[in-house]
């Protein structure tokens, strides 16, 4: 049996939100076994918990919303991720704000909270939600899937009318690939001119060359340029991983997806959860461990 894992200890930040542009503070705390992740937000002296789970997205545009009692948390996506690829069953995230902060706009500093805090095995077996047929989504050029894998797989084709952007394609297979090394680091990305038009309608009013990587007509314009030689398309990957592990389990089995976004995500996770044929939840068990790689890395490991 592979057990669930919940953080060692509690562990704070604080960072910009992407689309207030105001300060907002995150606390990651334990949580008891078969919890899942559960965001608290306090709104007029009340706790509203809003577990992280597809029945509770309340929208999909430019980042995954969470929502309950008219209370809402955006921008989960890259913190799901960072909890899924380390293999965290349970916690509790609370935000201070209608944001979880965008950070450097990647998973990375979510990743190294979660190592800060420590990772600790508990009792009950770790759950998995195995895919066991084909569950698609298309619509024109967007396409997404869902099909049986014996570990974790995710390959998506970005496709912008960008030179640097064009027809990229990346494949990430969690049982060979590390995704503090491979995914973790890929940044937010958007392009000069649509950053200035959403700022002066009022929207993502936090972005900045800090965290995310701004493409003029031709390059890349941070100073610094990109993490990796596909950084955007990795970043998608990593969108992918968060938005699937709305599901409520880590997922067994391979995605793929071209030119989709967290709305697509989104559907087609609510389709395979409509089809009780299409899934089973299930033990993981240790002699699958290795195909799977969704318990934590040992590079993931309290540092």
């Amino acid at each position: 049996m592979v057990p669930q894992r919940t953080l060692k200890h509690p562990i704070r930040c604080s960072g910009i939100g992407l689309h207030s542009g105001h300060k907002v503070e995150l606390s990651l705390k334990p949580a008891p076994e078969n919890t899942g992740v559960v965001f608290h937000r306090v709104v007029d002296g009340e706790c509203v918990e809003i577990p992280a789970r597809a029945e509770y997205v309340t929208d999909t545009r430019m980042c995954t919303t969470l929502g309950k009692d008219r209370v809402c948390i955006a921008t989960v996506e890259h913190l799901l991720s960072a909890m899924a690829g380390l293999g965290i069953d349970n916690a509790i995230v609370e935000v201070g704000g209608p944001e979880v902060p965008i950070m450097d706009g990647s998973s990375a500093p979510f990743v190294f909270l979660i190592q800060c805090a420590g990772i600790q095995e508990q009792t009950a077996p770790k759950k998995v939600l195995r895919i066991l047929k084909k569950v698609s989504m298309e619509e024109g050029n967007k396409r997404c899937s869902l099909h049986p894998a014996a570990g974790f797989k995710v390959s998506y084709l970005l496709d912008y009318d960008h030179p640097l952007l064009r027809s990229r394609k990346a494949t990430v297979d969690f049982s060979s690939q590390a995704y503090t090394r491979e995914v973790a680091r890929a940044r937010t990305f958007g392009f000069l001119h649509e950053i200035e038009a959403l700022q002066k309608a009022g929207l993502a009013l936090g972005g900045s060359l800090e965290n995310a990587i701004v493409l003029d007509a031709f390059r890349v314009v941070n100073e610094g340029g990109l993490r990796y030689e596909d950084e955007c398309v990795r970043h998608k990957i990593l969108d992918t991983v968060g938005d699937l592990a709305l599901a409520g389990y880590p997922v067994v089995g391979a995605f793929e997806g071209e030119r989709t976004g967290h709305d697509m995500n989104h559907r087609l996770v609510k389709a395979l959860l409509a089809d009780a044929s299409a899934w089973r939840v299930e033990d993981l068990k240790a002699d699958t461990i290795a195909a799977t790689k969704i318990a934590a890395e040992a590079e993931a490991q309290a540092v």
